[in-house]
């Protein structure tokens, strides 16, 4: 498979895992295949706020990373908290309590995300992992350890956990091994030894092959067990579809959980994998940018860019 087909698929893969998920957040266990017993029409509900086929802020946030990266020529970190600024103050229909909190408490890019994990000691939410599909296309070409840099430096913009940085990391890392057409699975141990010691352990359960997301510590929404369920998903199944089935229907952050599986599934299985009836509707709205809405050309030359 060539690599484009790879980097488009985890783009695409991971704004489809996003709308498909999203009128299940916060839902219980099981709702999608109870709903949707069989493949077929009509999976791309919308609801809960969200139209048939919309992505969430999770892909907008990772379209307002990928436009710096391409316009700035590289990463600027202070143009991308400008950016997430600009979109907070358009008032999107969901963002973070965090990530609402660090763009708008007042302090410069290199410290709102420190500020407020050090008065609210808790910033391990899966926010900068749920955007990282396109920074980490575009910095697989650079190698492991820059890849894995860029995604500590952009997930602390707003989340001064260094946990999160490191879930973040590895997201980027297995989609590098994914683009050079190697398995990500195997590659784990690899990764592993490559994240923060103070993180390893935590993250190394996670990922083991017999972590089930029922033995999760906390819920989805953090950035352990988001991350862990994503791969739990890419592990059980054999298919993108599956993949994302699986993945939605843990219920809880269905939206971000298989944003992540998307993209991890769109990198391995392809852009043609991903099936025509999810990537039709789907239309990523980016609040604070005049009114523009990406539609599926939009997102491939984008990742085509990305990729280089």
């Amino acid at each position: 498979m060539e690599r484009m087909q790879r980097a488009a698929g985890a783009v695409v893969g991971s704004a489809v895992g996003d709308a498909l998920g999203a009128p299940f957040e916060f839902g219980p266990a099981g709702a999608f295949s109870a709903r949707f017993p069989g493949s077929g029409s009509g999976e791309m509900c919308g609801g809960g706020g969200w139209d048939p086929g919309e992505a969430t802020d999770d892909t907008q946030m990772a379209v307002l990373v990928a436009e710096s990266l391409l316009e700035r020529g590289g990463l600027d970190l202070p143009d991308i908290f400008a950016r997430f600024q600009c979109w907070a103050g358009a008032e999107p229909k969901d963002i973070g309590l965090q990530t609402e909190d660090v763009l708008t408490n007042g302090e410069p890019w290199d410290l709102a995300a420190a500020m407020h994990f050090q008065v609210n000691l808790r910033a391990a939410g899966n926010g900068s992992l749920m955007r990282a599909a396109t920074s980490a296309v575009h910095f697989a070409a650079a190698g492991p350890a820059a890849t894995m840099v860029a995604a500590r430096r952009i997930a602390a913009l707003t989340h001064g956990d260094g946990a999160a940085g490191e879930g973040t990391a590895i997201f980027h890392e297995l989609i590098r091994v994914t683009l050079a057409g190697d398995d990500p699975l195997t590659a784990l141990p690899a990764t592993l030894a490559l994240v923060d010691a103070e993180h390893r352990q935590r993250y190394a359960t996670v990922l083991a092959p017999d972590w089930h997301p029922d033995r999760a510590t906390e819920a989805n929404g953090a950035v352990w067990p988001c991350l862990g369920s994503a791969v739990w998903a890419l592990r059980t199944t054999t298919s993108f579809a599956e993949a994302l089935r699986a993945a939605i229907d843990l219920g809880g952050d269905t939206d971000t959980v298989a944003a992540v599986t998307g993209g991890l599934a769109g990198a391995c299985y392809g852009l043609d994998a991903i099936p025509v009836r999810w990537t039709e509707p789907l239309h990523v709205p980016l609040p604070g940018s005049g009114g523009r809405v990406l539609h599926l050309p939009d997102l491939l030359d984008l990742a085509r860019r990305l990729a280089g």
